[in-house]
């Protein structure tokens, strides 16, 4: 099984890598400033959240702009590669009906741009946090654990909607309301801990507000969270990511009749 997967890897890096420049390229084609959004467009959005927000929930919040950078630079992720995730089968239908390579590859490239454009945007979290005052070490580090998580969340999540996508066009306008929904129940702006410990713990069946928490938690507390904190965070990764790829398994040959 491992051999054949790495025959397939090496059969396709060539085309994987070549998407993976195209959907990088596609998302800042016909723009002035080009590579410079992925960092002026989650500046500008943290501006307005500050300007907005501050008044009502940061007063007592310490280091408030990186509270709210961590949460945006999360749900910013999670948002492009779902997102584009779901658009991947369809998006790229004419390719799919004259040759005939894994699906799965157009839906890792988008993940792959979006994983991009995040470490880009994750150099200018950093740089916040030194000018609010974080203190950098080791713990750090542990910050690659969530993005790996996230990561296979993302592409779980985006096998399930790029599925549903293919069958119902109507997903695209439903999951835009979702995500709405979603940013609110994500904690984005406002703390959790002023909510009772029950409350508290219904947040924690939100992945994205999961993930969210971890960041802030090493970043902002100085703290690694504990070890049942990191088993949450690997069965979402993992509970999406094999949902996900049994729908695709299950749909596979469909998905031609129907793009």
């Amino acid at each position: 099984m491992l051999k054949k997967w790495i025959h397939r890897a090496k059969k396709y890096e060539f085309l994987f890598s070549e998407l993976v420049k195209r959907d990088f390229k596609q998302k800042y084609k016909r723009t002035s400033l080009g590579m410079l959004w992925s960092i002026l467009s989650p500046l500008m959005t943290l501006l307005v959240m500050k300007i907005v927000f501050t008044e009502f929930f940061g007063r007592d919040t310490p280091h408030y702009t990186t509270y709210l950078f961590s949460g945006n630079l999360v749900m910013a992720f999670y948002k492009e590669a779902t997102k584009n995730g779901m658009n991947s089968l369809v998006s790229n239908r004419k390719i799919i009906d004259k040759i005939n390579i894994p699906k799965y590859l157009f839906l890792l490239s988008k993940n792959v741009s979006a994983l991009v454009n995040f470490l880009i945007t994750l150099v200018v979290y950093f740089l916040f946090c030194a000018f609010d005052g974080i203190a950098f070490g080791p713990r750090m580090l542990m910050l690659l654990y969530p993005i790996i998580t996230l990561t296979i969340m993302n592409i779980g999540i985006g096998m399930i909607l790029s599925a549903l996508f293919v069958f119902f066009q109507d997903m695209r306008y439903l999951y835009d309301v979702f995500l709405t929904l979603l940013t609110y129940l994500s904690a984005i702006f406002y703390r959790v801990d002023r909510f009772s410990e029950s409350i508290q713990s219904l947040f924690l069946l939100n992945p994205v507000y999961a993930n969210i928490k971890y960041f802030r938690t090493v970043v902002i507390d100085g703290i690694i969270p504990s070890p049942a904190y990191h088993l949450l965070l690997l069965f979402y990764a993992f509970f999406f990511l094999i949902l996900g790829g049994m729908i695709y398994k299950k749909y596979n040959r469909e998905f031609i009749y129907y793009l």
